[in-house]
């Protein structure tokens, strides 16, 4: 007899003696159901919400082009520390000074044209008066006077003209100084420059409506950082200012690092957020963003770093708890409706008594991770039905149950790992 012959023999013989069992252990115990049972006693309950997201500075600064040219003198590189005022950059300001020397001239031109226009007003206003006093000793005519007093409005009218074209070129002067100014680009803070994306040589251009301008730099200060997280809507109402948080960073693999939001987002994270480039394209869950101050951010750490957060939304210490596999939400056994026509629902665990199980109704209140605390319904010491998830599914008030041993329920629970 060949060996694979033996083995399969052997095999099939095995699992007749296996079946032979089960169906004696069956026959024992018909009616019964074997299930995965606990006690109810006082647990330590931590609730959190678990985010990803990156890692950004608190106050940044992206620099963009606000005039058009030439880079002619690029000072700084990418992780450069700067101090407010340092220099960065130089625009070509050549177009901008003349600019800015033709609106000067023009400005004194205008005041010349000012002073004349005064002067000339000043003389009709003599002329008039001589005219008035004539034409009142009846020595002037109407007609003499009537062109003095014509004389003198246009004179005033011009002067004004004349004072109006001396603040309109005087504006003009200033925005070709700002124009002027804004080729020298200065840092707004201190910090580190995060990001350049331009070179000596490149064109600066305008933003626009429907196209952004020139992008030069990112400054940032890591005096203060903090985490940008993405937080599902279910998990988003119990997130609040000020909680604390548990922050594991990709880069500081096995640290744990602490930290306290400070911001909740009231609208959904949009795809082209830029605090989670790359995070938000991947799904089309609506989230909402999360910020959480680092309390002692590592030495070295950098904007865009991968994060992850486990958000402590409460805590219950020594509150009576049960397994969350044990809760069961069932539809009314009376019949009960709500007030649009759904049939109410009511949630509780089966307890077990002298061996059979009944249900009963509880209020829960704070979950953790695999835990969930109870308000009312049951008392510390009482045993509950928690698997396998098929018997919590079939059984009824009144059914008989065993208890599995602990050989027994890692079987269970090996053969449904087996099947999933």
């Amino acid at each position: 007899m060949s060996k694979n012959l033996k083995g399969v023999l052997l095999a099939v013989g095995g699992l007749v003696l296996v079946g032979a069992g089960a169906a004696a252990y069956s026959s024992r115990n018909k009616g019964v159901v074997p299930v995965v049972a606990a006690t109810v006693e006082p647990q330590d309950i931590v609730a959190k919400v678990t985010a990803n997201g990156k890692i950004q500075a608190e106050n940044r600064v992206e620099l963009s082009a606000l005039v058009m040219g030439q880079i002619v003198n690029l000072r700084v590189k990418e992780g450069d520390r700067v101090r407010k005022g340092d220099f960065l950059l130089q625009i070509d300001r050549n177009r901008a000074a003349a600019d800015e020397a033709g609106s000067a001239a023009a400005l004194l031109a205008s005041g010349n044209d000012r002073d004349s226009a005064r002067t000339a007003m000043d003389q009709a206003e003599r002329d008039y008066q001589r005219v008035r006093a004539n034409f009142e000793a009846r020595i002037a005519s109407e007609a003499d006077y009537e062109k003095a007093r014509a004389a003198l409005e246009s004179a005033r009218a011009a002067y004004a003209a004349a004072r109006n074209r001396v603040d309109q070129t005087r504006a003009g002067l200033n925005a070709n100084r700002d124009t002027l100014a804004k080729t020298t680009i200065l840092a707004p803070i201190d910090g580190i420059v995060t990001t350049l994306r331009v070179k000596a040589g490149e064109v600066t251009v305008i933003g626009t409506m429907n196209n952004p301008g020139t992008q030069l730099m990112t400054i940032s200060d890591m005096s203060t950082v903090q985490a940008v997280l993405m937080v599902d809507e279910t998990d988003t109402p119990t997130v609040q200012v000020g909680q604390k948080a548990l922050l594991t960073i990709d880069a500081y693999g096995g640290r744990t690092f602490q930290a306290v939001v400070t911001e909740v987002g009231n609208s959904p994270i949009l795809k082209d957020d830029a605090d989670l480039a790359g995070l938000t394209t991947t799904s089309d869950a609506i989230n909402f963003k999360v910020k959480a101050n680092l309390l002692a951010p590592p030495p070295g750490i950098r904007p865009g770093f991968s994060v992850t957060a486990d958000i402590i939304t409460g805590t219950k210490p020594r509150a009576l708890a049960i397994p969350l596999a044990a809760v069961v939400i069932r539809d009314s056994p009376k019949g009960e409706k709500t007030e649009s026509g759904k049939l109410k629902t009511e949630e509780g665990v089966y307890a077990i008594r002298d061996g059979k199980v009944s249900f009963v109704p509880i209020r829960t209140g704070l979950a953790g991770d695999l835990v969930i605390e109870v308000v009312s319904g049951l008392e510390k010491g009482q045993r509950i039905v928690t698997g396998p998830f098929k018997a919590i599914r079939q059984i009824k008030d009144g059914d008989r149950v065993s208890e599995m041993s602990d050989k027994e329920r890692k079987a269970a629970e090996a053969q449904g790992a087996g099947a999933s």
